[in-house]
C-alpha cells in the first residue's frame, strides 16, 4: 500500500483523518470532481526548483502558482517547475505525481498558499491516484509547519 509512511506519521501523532477512495484521476481538478469535493479544498503539491533546490508548494486545485510572485517573495534568481524524472526518486512510496503535501517527510521545505488556510478541512493525494486523505487544515499545519505565502492566482 503506497501511503504507509503517511498513515504511520498521521497515526503516531493521533491525527484524525479519513481516506476517500475515488476513481483513478491524475489532475487535482479531476480528483476533486471524482471525489465530489470542492477544488478549493483539494490541495495539490507542486514541486519547484528554486535556485537549484527542490521545494514543495501546496495550493488549491483551483489555483496555479504565480511563478513571478513566488520568485520575488523568495528572493530567488530562478523558479522553475521540477520535472517528474528529477523528483520522483524523492517520493519512493508514492505513485508518480501523487505525492501528499507532507514535504517534511521527504526532506523538502513546504510552502502553503494562504488561501488553503481559510478552509477547515483539506483533502490531498494519499500517495496514489485513487485515494485521498481528508483532515482538518489546522492538524495539517501543526504537523507540517509550512511557510504561509500568497503565491497563486485562481484559474478555474
Amino acid at each position: 500500500m503506497p501511503m504507509n509512511r503517511l498513515r504511520e506519521y498521521l497515526d503516531e501523532h493521533g491525527t484524525e483523518y479519513v481516506i476517500v477512495s475515488h476513481s483513478k484521476a491524475y489532475t487535482a481538478q479531476k480528483i476533486a470532481a471524482s471525489a465530489h469535493i470542492s477544488g478549493h479544498q483539494v490541495a495539490k503539491s507542486v514541486i519547484l526548483n528554486v535556485d537549484g533546490k527542490m521545494i514543495m508548494v501546496v495550493v488549491p486545485a483551483s489555483h496555479r502558482v504565480n511563478m513571478n510572485r513566488l520568485k520575488r517573495m523568495l528572493g530567488a534568481e530562478s523558479v522553475d517547475l521540477a520535472r517528474e524524472p528529477k523528483f520522483q526518486r524523492l517520493f519512493p512510496d508514492c505513485e508518480v505525481g501523487a505525492m501528499p503535501p507532507f514535504g517534511n517527510l521527504y526532506n523538502l521545505d513546504v510552502y502553503v498558499d494562504r488561501s488553503l488556510t481559510e478552509d477547515d478541512v483539506i483533502a490531498f493525494n494519499a500517495c496514489s491516484h485513487n485515494e485521498l486523505v481528508r483532515m482538518a487544515y489546522k492538524d495539517f499545519e501543526k504537523l507540517v509547519n509550512p511557510h504561509i505565502i500568497d503565491c497563486t492566482f485562481e484559474h478555474v
